[in-house]
Formats: C-alpha cells, structure tokens, sequence
C-alpha cells in the first residue's frame, strides 16, 4: 500500500514531462485491496476495489471507512507540502484467508494424528480379537476330548441300575459342556439361525436349571399357543435364557419364584423373563447392559452385555427391562423375529 500511496503522489506531481508509466502501472494493477482516498477533512475523493454498485453507495463508503480507519493506519499522500490527502485501505481477500491458514493447518494435522491414532488402535484391538476368538477356539476344542471320555463313563453309569438315574443326570451336565464349548468354538463366527419352535427349547432350558435350583424356587412356564416358531440359534439363545435365569436366582438368594411367560405377534415372538428378587433401581435399568456393570462381588458383569449382543446383534431383537421394583422382583423382555 505504501507503494501505492507514493505511485498516486508521483502521478499527481507537477512535472508534466516526466516518465509516469510505471506509476500508472501499479495504480491500474492493485485491484485485490479495498482503498479509499479522501482530503484533509476527511471527505471522500476517490475509492477502488470496493464494488461497482457499492461505490456509489455514500452510507456504506462511510462505514467502510470508519473500519479502515480502525485497522489500520493511513498512507499519508503529501503533495510538496501543500496538500494532503490519504489513503485508508483494508486487507484484501487473500490476506484475509492466510490469516486462518496456520489454523485450517492445524485442524488437517489434527485430523490426521486422530486418523493415524484411530486405525493404529483399530489394527491393535483387531489383533487383541483375533488372539482371544483363539484362545476361545482352543479352549473349545482341548474341552471335547474329555468330554467324549465322560459320555463313555456316563453310558456305564446309566446301564447299571444302581447309578443309572446318577448317569442320566451326569449325562445333561456333559451335554451342557458340549454346549458351552460349541459356544466358544463359534466365536468370531457368524451364527447360523434357524426356524424352530422356541417353547420346547426354552422349556428345556427351564427344566435343566429348575433340577439344579433350591426346592424354594418354583419355575413357571406359560404360553399362549402350544407353539411359537421363531428365527434364532438355540446355542446363543440358550446361553441369554443362562443368564437371565441365573441373576434370577443370584437376586432370589435361593428363594422366590421365576416365570417364563411367551407370546407372539405377526412380526415377532415375545419372551418374558420374571423373578420375584431384589429387584434393580430405574436409574439401572439402562446401564445393567454396559460391559463390566455388576452388583456382585465376584461378577464380571459380562452376562447381560453378551445377552444383549446376541439379542441385538445377531438375531436382530430387542432385550431390555420391561419393568421392576426394589425388593419386589424384575421382568426383562426379549423380542425374537419370527422370519
């Protein structure tokens, strides 16, 4: 700007003969940086850069001029020390934008060191996965040879007649150990579902923690029809019924009663899971879903989060609290597609 202040004074110099092209040059030029020329008294003489339709606008050459004058300093023209005028001016669009570029620079390294940082713990915690669905799988598959060999012994406790209702009952609990290592044999993997009637194999279920529970605990099973047929994986399902029905007796204390009451609509089968136990505060009744939440002393707090995982996820229902009450019991519902 002060090249251009001195370009306008040399033009308007009174030496008619001198060479003025390259002052013209530089006045014809500059056409990035708003300016405004006025006299002694501050009237407006002269104006570039601000607009066509704006330079004859005197209200707003004024305010634009109240704002150069609080931004930045004036050029003063001074012609042979009998006239003064000056130019004021504000920064240009460019100049402008460059003021925010260290800040845009800033935000894109940002973003970028959030990026790095996100997949360098994505690949860490895919390995972390990877190594534990082996571990699961491992596990799984060094459990089955024992297994076989307690299905062997058991068969001879059950063809002698002194231990064969010991057999029969030993016979359940290897079964139950065949599904819990066919549990975690399929981690990492994606169920299969299947249409089955999910009366008979909550039953089941039922009766297998029923024969294992205090003589204080009844189990109560009502359905409205005699069966409801549903999409899911009787291992997963069986493993959330698992977990439901065992908070029902941890919150029981060995006392109480637990009913299973199922129905079903046009779109879905409807399963609800009751105990007459301690009950949980409604403040609760979100968070009992988070992974590590816990109200006993040696629990992992994993059951409900891996409920609602197989629920939500896998078979696209729905399991939450429908209603409960401090020392009164709860009632959790899960909603199964039925295609």
């Amino acid at each position: 700007m002060e090249i251009f202040g001195v370009a306008y004074q040399k033009l308007n110099s009174d030496d008619l003969n001198r060479d003025v092209t390259l002052e013209t040059y530089i006045l014809e030029n500059i056409t990035n940086i708003p300016m405004i020329l006025t006299d002694a008294e501050g009237n407006v003489i002269y104006n570039r850069n601000l607009g066509y339709k704006k330079e004859k606008d005197s209200l707003y050459l004024q305010k634009r001029l109240s704002e150069m004058k609080m931004h930045n300093k004036p050029i003063v023209v001074d012609y042979q020390g009998e006239l003064k005028q000056y130019v004021y001016y504000s920064n240009s669009n460019i100049i402008t934008k460059l003021k925010y570029f260290p800040l845009g620079l800033l935000l894109v390294l940002i973003l970028f060191a959030l990026a790095l940082y996100l997949y360098t713990r994505n690949n860490r915690i895919a390995a972390q996965n990877k190594l534990w669905t082996g571990m699961a799988k491992e596990t799984a598959h060094q459990i089955g040879t024992p297994l076989t060999s307690l299905m062997g012994w058991t068969t001879l406790l059950k063809d002698d007649e002194q231990t064969k209702a010991t057999g029969i009952e030993m016979e359940k609990d290897v079964k139950r150990l065949e599904v819990i290592a066919n549990r975690f044999s399929k981690i990492g993997s994606t169920p299969t579902l299947y249409h089955k009637d999910l009366i008979a194999f909550t039953n089941e279920s039922m009766l297998y923690f029923k024969s294992r529970a205090s003589n204080q605990v009844s189990f109560k099973l009502k359905a409205s029809a005699d069966v409801i047929m549903a999409h899911f994986n009787p291992e997963l399902y069986g493993w959330v019924l698992e977990n439901l029905i065992k908070n029902a007796l941890d919150a029981m204390q060995g006392k109480g009663s637990i009913t299973i009451e199922m129905d079903e609509d046009d779109k879905k089968a409807i399963i609800k899971i009751s105990d007459t136990g301690k009950g949980i505060p409604k403040a609760q009744h979100k968070t009992i879903f988070n992974p590590g939440f816990t109200t006993r002393q040696r629990g992992w707090g994993l059951g409900l989060s891996l409920s609602k995982r197989i629920i939500n996820d896998f078979h696209g229902g729905q399991i939450f609290v429908l209603h409960s009450e401090v020392n009164k019991g709860t009632c959790f519902q899960i909603n199964l597609p039925k295609r």
